[in-house]
């Protein structure tokens, strides 16, 4: 007797990008998903995260994480449930974190797997504020830019899920907190639901001299999550011996040339003479700290004192519009897409 096979969908990529990308460098594609074998878990994904680093993927270029092959699954983590399984750890009807990638079904090892428990709610936290970005947050704040009482903190894409608990966390720790963001309504969302204490808007023709003004006695602390024109008007406010977590230069992922001005010498003479620390780091750096994280973050979500806002849509085949919109900040807060 035939028994007919599953199918499922995938966004894979159709050719690499130049510069920004665009909607036809994705294909979204029919297949049939596989058999199980023993030890593997049949998986129905329910939420797909979408990140700034996935542009990375997309060109054929040495980095931290390895090229998307043309024809390849985009990558990404997200939230699924269990439809069937061959691995004796899980049943169907959980929900389990994995990297699935773009895609309505997947099938993996259940090694690759990590069951959610009750300090997942919503489920779809552990794709934000109590997964990978806020991870990332967590870990370039407490190791890297270390904040004491009364020192200022800047970040940028600070209404984003990186730089919303960046603030946030400098504010637990005693901190002042500055934000940077795009726009008036998400600069209101930074200083009046966040509670830093002041958001400035990069778009402002007056950007630098506002950035000056909110941080009166230098800058201790800057959480980089852009660089570009953000980072030029950071770099003169730097105090002696200031420190950088360096996470993300979204600004520059789909750059398609070199700027015409080289602006390394000017900052590299800053950096030495105020003894300024960058520290580029990848949250995986820090995977030993990832329980501690889970148990003070969601403690302090339960307690009122951290808070977070998803950005969600539906539909893979709206995945690819969606994620180009995310480079170039129309997303407001951690971007998600409900399958």
């Amino acid at each position: 007797m035939n028994i007919p096979r599953l199918h499922g969908w995938r966004v894979v990529l159709a050719c690499r990008p130049h510069g920004k990308p665009l909607t036809s460098d994705f294909r979204l594609e029919s297949f049939a998903v596989p058999a199980l074998e023993d030890g593997e878990v049949l998986l129905r994904v329910r939420y797909l995260s979408l990140d700034p680093y996935m542009r990375g993927t997309m060109d054929d270029r040495k980095s931290y994480r390895p090229p998307t092959p043309v024809g390849g699954v985009m990558v990404g983590e997200a939230v699924a449930e269990v439809l069937e399984s061959r691995h004796s750890g899980f049943r169907p009807g959980e929900l389990v974190l994995a990297r699935t990638g773009w895609v309505t079904h997947s099938v993996l090892a259940g090694q690759q797997l990590a069951r959610l428990d009750e300090r997942f709610q919503p489920v779809t936290t552990a794709l934000g504020i109590l997964g990978m970005p806020g991870f990332t947050a967590y870990t370039g704040v407490e190791n890297i830019g270390r904040p004491q009482q009364g020192e200022t903190v800047v970040v940028a894409a600070a209404s984003g899920p990186v730089g919303s608990l960046v603030g946030q966390l400098a504010k637990i720790k005693g901190a002042r907190a500055v934000g940077i963001a795009g726009g008036p309504e998400k600069c209101t969302f930074v200083r009046e639901k966040l509670g830093f204490d002041a958001a400035i808007d990069h778009r402002a023709p007056d950007f630098p001299a506002l950035l000056a003004d909110a941080c009166p006695d230098g800058i201790d602390i800057y959480f980089e999550n852009v660089g570009g024109a953000v980072w030029q008007a950071v770099l003169p406010l730097l105090n002696m011996h200031a420190r950088v977590p360096l996470c993300g230069l979204i600004a520059q992922y789909s750059a398609g040339s070199t700027p015409a001005h080289d602006f390394l010498p000017a900052t590299m003479n800053e950096l030495l003479s105020r003894r300024i620390t960058v520290t580029g780091f990848i949250n995986s750096d820090f995977a030993a700290q990832r329980p501690k994280f889970l148990d003070d973050v969601s403690r302090w979500i339960a307690e009122g004192r951290i808070h977070y806002r998803e950005n969600v849509i539906s539909g893979l085949e709206n995945a690819p519009g969606a994620f180009i919109g995310m480079l170039e900040g129309s997303n407001f807060g951690k971007l998600l897409v409900e399958i």
